[in-house]
């Protein structure tokens, strides 16, 4: 009988751990004002350590980010109208095999700068050096230098690019959640994009 408590008690410890451990991404979810309908272990599997978001990039993203101002489309071109117009960055995912592949073309908000993939969960040190030394080349290693990050609408590519920056230093960040999905419902022209272009060196 003893054996069978103790057993007991062991079996009740590991589920208790293991709901605080299920709870947890549930908790930061909630935190960034995120609607999760899937299961506590694939929220957990769906962020970094660090809070990156790892897979699933096409699908409902948060209303806002910690680390930046949150624009419609109103709001953007009031941006772009002003004494200061930011630095537009198109971060838009496409595939790289030595160059990048693009199965169809990609339009962007005229003005804008595509570096693509760097608004991934992980990335390697080239890619990191890559989205790090465009940046400050194209603020002019301004930190203050308004900058707004965008995709498409439901793409986490974007936010994820926008907590990277912040994590650069950038402190003048803005996030255009609906990208150029909210663009062309407005009716306002894009342009054909062309990538930065990549090296292994991330020059």
């Amino acid at each position: 009988m003893a054996m069978l408590a103790r057993w007991a008690a062991a079996i009740t410890m590991m589920v208790a751990a293991l709901s605080v451990v299920l709870f947890i991404p549930r908790l930061y979810a909630a935190s960034q004002g995120i609607d999760s309908r899937s299961t506590a272990v694939d929220d957990f599997e769906l962020f970094s350590f660090d809070g990156y978001r790892l897979y699933r990039y096409r699908s409902p993203t948060p209303q806002e980010s910690e680390y930046a101002t949150t624009l419609d489309t109103p709001a953007l071109v009031a941006q772009l109208q002003g004494t200061t117009p930011p630095l537009l960055l198109d971060v838009q995912p496409t595939t790289w095999n030595h160059i990048f592949i693009q199965q169809t073309p990609r339009y962007h908000l005229p003005g804008s700068h595509w570096l693509p993939n760097v608004g991934a969960g992980e990335l390697a040190p080239d890619w990191l050096a890559y989205f790090r030394n465009h940046l400050a080349r194209l603020t002019q290693h301004n930190l203050q230098h308004p900058v707004v990050i965008y995709c498409t609408a439901d793409c986490w590519m974007s936010w994820n690019a926008v907590k990277r920056a912040a994590s650069f230093g950038y402190t003048q960040l803005y996030w255009y959640r609906n990208g150029t999905d909210g663009w062309a419902e407005h009716e306002r022209a894009l342009v054909k994009a062309t990538p930065v272009p990549f090296k292994r060196d991330g020059q």
